[in-house]
């Protein structure tokens, strides 16, 4: 009996350092695992698209840009520009010196700002042959009360050009005259044949002060269904 508990003993002290070595093994995987578990946290975290409420705190510059309508102390100006309020789908056309006409598809989406005092639109063009990105561009329209004319201006990051005009009604159409911002030379926007569904937009430009113009762009608007403004 004796002997039997000798042997017992002597088992003993032989397993009891295996299980102390795998004991301090499975407290380092514990460890490992732990440290894995907060680094991919920390990743995530920082891979993650902003919450929710960040991307509201985002919108909150856009809802407080936007106006449901014209201004009434604009009277009977609003309407310039408020019937072409709404979405549009647009054949672009480019006329190039030599006579060819390229074109391409976009949109114009065109609203009120500014507690109803301007008026914003976002000229946007489609990527085609390869291109990866759209083209964008924004205008601000307001009517200055002192020149009582329209005053414009348009900017396009892409391309680094900035460029105002005013104007106002001649006729039916809208006339807006200015300059360009790249070479100096008188340039003259309109507005024609305006229609609840449709109407074209010209850009053209003066090489010999304003006694001759050449057409530079065509663009053809027509509403999308739905999509309001004032006929």
């Amino acid at each position: 009996m004796q002997k039997t508990s000798n042997q017992c003993n002597q088992r003993n002290l032989q397993i009891s350092p295996v299980i102390t070595k795998a004991y301090s093994a499975l407290l380092l995987a514990r460890i490992m695992l732990g440290c894995a578990a907060l680094l991919t946290a920390q990743v995530t975290a920082q891979e993650s698209p902003p919450s929710a409420g960040t991307n509201e705190q985002r919108r909150d510059m856009i809802k407080a840009l936007e106006a449901p309508s014209p201004h009434p102390s604009l009277g009977d100006q609003a309407r310039v520009f408020d019937r072409i309020g709404g979405s549009w789908d647009c054949d672009y056309s480019f006329h190039a010196d030599d006579g060819t006409v390229r074109h391409s598809k976009g949109e114009l989406l065109v609203g009120w700002i500014l507690d109803g005092r301007a008026v914003q639109d976002l000229f946007i063009t489609y990527p085609a042959n390869g291109e990866k990105e759209r083209r964008i561009g924004t205008t601000i329209r307001f009517f200055d009360t002192a020149l009582k004319q329209w005053r414009i201006v348009f900017i396009s990051p892409q391309f680094n050009y900035v460029v105002t005009v005013q104007g106002g009604l001649e006729g039916d159409r809208i006339v807006l005259r200015g300059t360009d911002s790249t070479d100096g030379a008188p340039i003259r926007w309109s507005f024609n044949d305006i229609k609840p569904d449709s109407f074209v937009w010209r850009g053209e430009k003066s090489r010999d002060g304003g006694k001759t113009w050449k057409m530079e762009e065509e663009h053809h608007m027509n509403r999308r269904s739905g999509t309001g403004g004032q006929p």
